[in-house]
Parts: C-alpha cells; structure tokens; sequence
C-alpha cells in the first residue's frame, strides 16, 4: 500500500458538497494542509481534457472522488439520462486522469443504492450484481458500478491502489434542503418546519414502511481520512467495502423524530401513490 500522510498532496474533488465538505473538514482536522479542491465553479470534471490538464499539472499523491450528481427520488426520476450520464463522465474523467498522472492513492466515493433491490439483509459487498437494482435511482446506481468496476479493473490490470468507499445514507452540515432535489431527511425537515410555520398537514411521499440507515457525514470524513492512510484496495475483496452505523429504523420512525424536534404538532398524512424506493438498506459493516 502507498504511504499517505498529512505531509502528503490530496486533490479532492467535490469539496463544497455534503460529503467532499465533511471529508475536507476530516482531512484538515488531521492536520492535511497540501490540499488540491476543485468543485463545479473551479472545473466542469465532466470535461475530460480539462481534468487531465489539471491533475497532469497539480500532480497529487492522493485523489479522493467525492464529486457527482446527487438527489432524492424526485430528481432521479425526473432526471434518469443526467444521474447517468454527468456520473459516467465525472467519474471516468477523474480516475483515468489520476492513472495516467500516477497518483499513488485514490478512493471513490459510491452509494448504497448499488446493491439489489431484493438483496438480503444487511447488504455485503459481494451482495453487488446478483440481482435487479431499484428502479427509481437506477441510473444513478448502474453509474456509481461503473465507478467501482474503474478501480477494479485498474488494480487488477496495473496494479493500482483503488479503493471504493460505499457509505449509507448520510446527513449534517452542508445538506440540501431544495425538496425538489433533496434526499429523504433534509426533505423531512424542510416540510415538518414549513408546516410548523404556515400550517399543515405534512405529507411524505410512500407508506412510510421502508426502512433506512443514517450516518452523520462528519463520521463518513473521518472513515475517509482512516482508509487513506490504512486500508489499501488489496486488503479487501474487489477494493470495496461499506461505511455505516449497522442500525436502521423505519421511515415513519424517522418522519416521528423529526416532527418531535421541530415540533410540530398538527397532522401527518402518507401519500401511497408515491414510491417507496428499495424496502430496505442497512449496509453489513463486518469488513
């Protein structure tokens, strides 16, 4: 495995994002300071000559891919061709480039909505392709395999040090409240405090049945920062391994805690011609 540490360059890309902004906080808290941070405003990553240029001219030790297109239910469904196509393009762009610049380290940052709609659970990592994937963020997952399957294919042919971290749904500083792309608790949130302030009822999407696991984002950095400096992609099968808490709840569980913190008090109600998404995905965190 390739020595990285806080003397170490890191590009990381994605840095103003949920996850890139808590990995950044991680890696400045371990003293990292050679850091490389691009994001959307600083390089369009879906440009493959541009990515090259900038990697081949900054010549980093590390790559940390945090960078992609993100959304809920809504903004997958809305928008299938973007999930897939702007993920193939950032991801590809990125790894190819830190090959071909020989970065030492790199770890992509994935989903676990790769695994199968009807895996069992908890969901482990050789659970990836034995079965149909969720139908509302499809697009999404099959570009998040195509990321991991990069650094597979790398390692195996050329040796790389390519690792694929899958975290679990995540939440804290830096989140998206826009509940026309927002992810499940941020949207929770949003509602429970409009419906607070204007009046409700609040209606959630599904049957509230579905049940999800949640990590704090501050916890998947430090998980980010650990794995760059002591798990290298040869010590687990297919350089892929999961990051999560190990506990779910229900998503009517959760809709009760939220509407207990914000405190509103008037009714909720389920709308069940909306979909649920995957019924279950609690990620098995034995490696």
């Amino acid at each position: 495995m390739s020595a990285i540490s806080a003397a170490s360059t890191v590009y990381l890309a994605g840095q103003s994002g949920l996850v890139g902004g808590a990995i950044l906080r991680a890696l400045r808290r371990h003293d990292y300071h050679h850091l490389i941070l691009r994001d959307a405003s600083t390089l369009d990553m879906r440009e493959q000559a541009a990515v090259r240029a900038d990697v081949a001219a900054t010549q980093p030790q590390a790559m940390i891919i945090a960078a992609a297109k993100v959304g809920g239910i809504l903004a997958n469904w809305r928008e299938p061709y973007e999930f897939v196509a702007d993920n193939l393009a950032i991801e590809l762009n990125l790894i190819d480039a830190a090959f071909r610049s020989g970065v030492q380290r790199l770890i992509f940052l994935g989903s676990s909505c790769i695994y199968p709609r009807e895996a069992p659970q908890p969901l482990k990592e050789e659970y990836l392709l034995t079965g149909p994937l969720e139908e509302t963020n499809r697009p999404y997952a099959v570009a998040k395999i195509a990321g991991i399957e990069l650094c597979r294919s790398l390692n195996r042919q050329y040796g790389t040090d390519y690792l694929s971290l899958m975290p679990t749904n995540l939440y804290g500083p830096g989140d998206n409240f826009d509940l026309e792309s927002s992810h499940v608790l941020p949207a929770m949130i949003r509602k429970y405090h409009q419906g607070k302030v204007g009046g409700g009822p609040v209606v959630l999407w599904g049957s509230g049945t579905p049940r999800r696991e949640f990590l704090h984002v501050d916890d998947v950095g430090e998980a980010v920062v650990f794995a760059l400096e002591n798990v290298g992609a040869h010590m687990v099968p297919d350089g892929l391994l999961n990051v999560g808490c190990g506990e779910d709840l229900t998503i009517r569980s959760l809709a009760e805690a939220v509407q207990a913190a914000v405190g509103y008090r008037g009714a909720t109600e389920w709308d069940t011609t909306k979909p649920d998404g995957t019924p279950r995905k609690l990620l098995d965190i034995g490696r």
